[in-house]
């Protein structure tokens, strides 16, 4: 049996390939939205965080009506970190557009979700968007896409996958270039063509995959997922259970139960095969759950969502500024926090140590993690961290790491620098085009090799770079890696930064505290370009005497100071540091604060 008037699709793209900006269209030009609304652009990233950073970390859900068809979206994130939402979501939809950049092409994270994709055996349909760009290549894209699906093994059918040529920002679609799109329906009619609706019976005991969870204030946990079987209604008895887990056997009633309309949820009170649906009523419901008629108990497996490569310890703050900022400091808040992000982000995995203060948390990449790191300070713990690590395997005895697959696109000119420092971090160039005074490098990279390498990329190319990369493969050890060429500068004592002790303090590096900023001995106030730790006393006043000269008055110039984001302080991180992570401030410091037994360390250190 088939349910005719639904489609389930999802959009999967490489970062900024514009999969967001498509769904603001299909939703707008769909009806989504009343005639005399105000729509936000890229309406579907509500998350503040997503705002702020232009790119999408959760998949959402959204549904449109074309010719009395109700088509489910779910937009999913184009960051490889964030790789974990789009495998979940994958069992949810019949089919997916695959958005490729009419320049850019297909791109590290394009080939991760695509093999993903005809692993279930979606069908595709390939959109090439922005087709307005003037430095634009649409034939040569197409060409570059079918030889991606040749190298994943694509069968003939998925080969045959329809082209739309799409401009998300003009809201127009054609299928022939030599004729220009007025609206999307081209790809309306694709979708609805192509796509093939959800199969099951309805007649059957109810079955369904848990393939997202959300929070509500009042009605608690909703389980989101696609009706794989049945009918169901409101009250209806249900068993959860759990594929890798045999004891998981919960029993609840359906209390309340929401299909998308746009962009909103929508009471409801049957849901039948195919409808993406919002149950209420069990607690403590996961993603990868199974939900079954209580009398035909049916366990479905999950997708298997990819390992995480990095991990960080996360830790109770114990700096002499601790508690000061923050609502939830203590170790037990941490630890419940960490636990509940594993629960709904499956790329997670937390870990407790030997240490009750520290745990251990492992996710997809940096990025991963410092968003989970800024969500936690959003919302008032404070917090310490270590300096990320890769994880390592042993497979027969030896040990292998993680590499990566690194595309860079630069300028001609700035080629030169990035591939001697990418060979210095045992990158090995696998390929390299140039067309248009711009140049793209390929490289597989062991993991460990990027950390701190984004900042120093954007200083290389002067800002017209762009690197992306994503998770390839297990590969043996490559050998030891200098992690960093820069020292740092650190604080003499507790108390303010002075305008004083800056300006001779500057002189042995960047800087990037302020004047006023409160300090303690052993934090870490600036950089220093040679590759030792030097200590400064940026609270040092000038000394006061009755005597005046002419030059005595003349104000202390300060270089522009500039604080690190995040992510950048993350990247200088070293062995013996740490970065301390409250609602107000983000702080660099040593492991150990005091500077005799620091010095004594690193002693010790060099002479063993």
């Amino acid at each position: 049996m088939e349910n005719n008037k639904v489609r389930n699709i999802a959009i999967i793209a490489h970062v900024d390939h514009g999969k967001t900006s498509l769904v603001n269209e299909l939703l707008k030009q769909g009806g989504a939205f009343r005639q005399n609304q105000e729509v936000v652009d890229r309406v579907m990233d509500s998350n503040a965080l997503e705002r702020e950073r232009g790119i999408t970390i959760l998949s959402k859900n959204a549904s449109f009506m074309y010719k009395d068809i109700k088509v489910n979206v779910v937009d999913t994130p184009g960051h490889a970190d964030f790789g974990g939402e789009v495998e979940r979501v994958l069992k949810m939809v019949d089919g997916a557009l695959l958005v490729v950049d009419a320049y850019e092409g297909p791109m590290p994270q394009t080939r991760f979700v695509l093999e993903k994709a005809l692993a279930l055996n979606l069908k595709i349909i390939i959109v090439i968007n922005k087709i307005d760009r003037k430095d634009s290549r649409v034939d040569e894209v197409v060409d570059e896409v079918l030889e991606l699906l040749m190298d994943l093994n694509a069968t003939e059918e998925q080969l045959d996958s329809p082209v739309v040529y799409a401009s998300a920002r003009f809201g127009t679609a054609t299928l022939d270039m030599s004729k220009e799109g007025k609206d999307m329906t081209p790809l309306f009619d694709t979708i609805i063509s192509h796509i093939p609706c959800p199969k099951g019976d309805e007649n059957k005991p109810f079955n369904m995959l848990v393939s997202s969870t959300e929070q509500n204030d009042f009605l608690g946990k909703l389980a989101v997922g696609k009706i794989e079987q049945g009918t169901l209604h409101i009250n209806d008895n249900l068993i959860v259970t759990n594929y890798h887990d045999e004891n998981k056997n919960v029993a609840f009633k359906v209390q309340s139960m929401f299909e998308f309309v746009g962009l909103k949820r929508q009471p409801i009170e049957v849901a039948k095969v195919g409808d993406i649906v919002c149950i209420a009523g069990a607690e403590n419901i996961t993603v990868g759950d199974t939900l079954s008629d209580k009398d035909n108990v049916n366990t479905l497996p999950f997708v298997k969502i990819s390992e995480p490569s990095v991990e960080m310890s996360f830790m109770v703050n114990n700096s002499p500024f601790a508690g000061k900022e923050g609502k939830f400091c203590t170790s037990r808040q941490l630890r419940d926090r960490l636990f509940k992000e594993a629960v709904k982000d499956l790329s997670l995995k937390v870990f407790d140590t030997e240490n009750a203060d520290t745990f251990r948390v492992l996710g997809r990449g940096e990025m991963h993690l410092s968003i989970l790191m800024e969500n936690l300070r959003r919302d008032g713990y404070e917090f310490q961290v270590s300096q990320p690590k890769v994880l390592y395997k042993e497979i027969d005895g030896k040990l292998y790491e993680p590499i990566e697959r690194v595309v860079v696109d630069l300028p001609d000119d700035k080629t030169g620098n990035v591939i001697s420092v990418l060979g210095a971090r045992k990158g090995e160039l696998v390929s390299m085009h140039s067309s248009n005074g711009r140049t793209r490098l390929e490289y597989l990279i062991p993991a460990r090799g990027l950390f701190g390498y984004k900042s120093q990329f954007l200083t290389d190319t002067n800002g017209e770079g762009i690197m992306s990369s994503v998770f390839n493969d297990y590969e043996e050890y490559k050998g030891n890696l200098t992690r960093r060429n820069f020292g740092t500068l650190v604080a003499f004592e507790t108390g303010d930064a002075v305008q004083y002790g800056l300006f001779y303090s500057q002189q042995h590096g960047r800087l990037f505290v302020t004047p006023g900023e409160k300090v303690y001995g052993g934090m870490i106030v600036g950089l220093n370009p040679r590759q030792e730790d030097i200590v400064v006393n940026v609270c040092k006043t000038k000394h006061l005497t009755n005597t005046r000269s002419s030059a005595s008055d003349d104000a202390l110039r300060l270089e522009p100071i500039q604080k690190p984001s995040l992510e950048q302080y993350i990247d200088m991180l070293g062995e013996d540091e740490l970065l301390e992570i409250t609602p107000k401030s983000i702080r660099m410091r040593k492991k150990t604060l005091d500077h005799t037994i620091r010095g004594r360390e690193n002693f010790r250190k060099k002479n063993s």
